[in-house]
């Protein structure tokens, strides 16, 4: 098969099915040689992400485009028909009967996004600006204060606290606080 004739396609899926129909598509091309030659690969786009609950960091793998699945094939009646037919899947993003393939530069963005995120952390945090939040630790342990910023990338958030009847603008990392109930 020549490489050029392979195309990344985009396959609905039913939400939170991406893996299921992946592993179904996977199962199938491994059972059948003709299948292996004309589907490279399934892929679900995932990124890793950490979030700060309780003050504890924890990591989740999140799906960043939910009912999506990407098809690197050569697309024949053969392969439409067994990726149509796979439990989950509602269709190809275009038109029914002339799936569109991705153009090379969504293909980048999205598999370097993939691949970006394999040696990368992302935080995804639950303190947003205006929030009013507890300090659980460090020197203003106690206090209580408004968030005026949120840094994601440096993992710090700002917060408007009061010390000796003045506000005062105090930085701290996300799991130095947590949400006021």
């Amino acid at each position: 098969m020549i490489q050029s004739e392979f195309r990344w396609y985009v396959v609905r899926t039913y939400s939170g099915h991406e893996n299921k129909v992946k592993n179904f598509l996977d199962a199938e091309i491994n059972d059948n040689e003709r299948l292996k030659e004309k589907i490279q690969d399934v892929l679900v786009p995932t990124e890793k992400v950490f979030e700060v609950k309780d003050g504890k960091k924890k990591s989740k793998t999140k799906n960043f485009f939910p009912g999506y699945i990407l098809v690197h094939a050569i697309l024949d009646n053969q392969t439409k028909e067994l990726i149509l037919n796979t439990p989950s899947v509602m269709g190809f993003l275009g038109n029914k009967n002339n799936p569109n393939p991705l153009q090379p530069d969504e293909v980048k963005r999205i598999v370097g996004r993939i691949t970006q995120d394999e040696g990368e952390e992302r935080m995804e945090t639950i303190f947003r600006t205006g929030d009013l939040v507890k300090i659980i630790d460090g020197p203003f342990n106690n206090f209580s204060g408004t968030i005026q910023e949120v840094n994601e990338e440096k993992m710090k958030i700002k917060v408007m606290v009061s010390i000796f009847g003045r506000k005062t603008p105090v930085e701290i990392d996300f799991v130095q606080a947590e949400l006021e109930k």
